[in-house]
């Protein structure tokens, strides 16, 4: 089985931090922080703003979910549809 990547810029953190989430079948595992003037760019807000905002709790949880479940695919060597995806660092 093919796992798939997508990314969505979101909020998070109570709605205060921009950010671009990273989610593995529609589970979320990481985030990378954006820089400040991404805050101006209305089309991302656009985006962020009709999407779920996730807090520390959530992506703590999914992350370890995938832990659990040999699933994470900063950790464990799975099946990607698209690997290109993945956050760098």
């Amino acid at each position: 089985m093919k796992y798939r990547i997508d990314t969505r810029y979101v909020w998070y953190n109570q709605g205060t931090e921009l950010v671009l989430m990273y989610f593995i079948n529609g589970i979320a595992f990481t985030f990378d922080d954006l820089p400040d003037e991404f805050v101006y760019d209305k089309e991302i807000l656009e985006v962020a703003n009709n999407e779920r905002s996730y807090e520390p709790e959530d992506v703590y949880r999914s992350s370890f979910y995938l832990i659990d479940e040999q699933c994470h695919p900063l950790m464990f060597e799975l099946e990607l549809e698209n690997p290109e995806l993945l956050p760098c660092d």
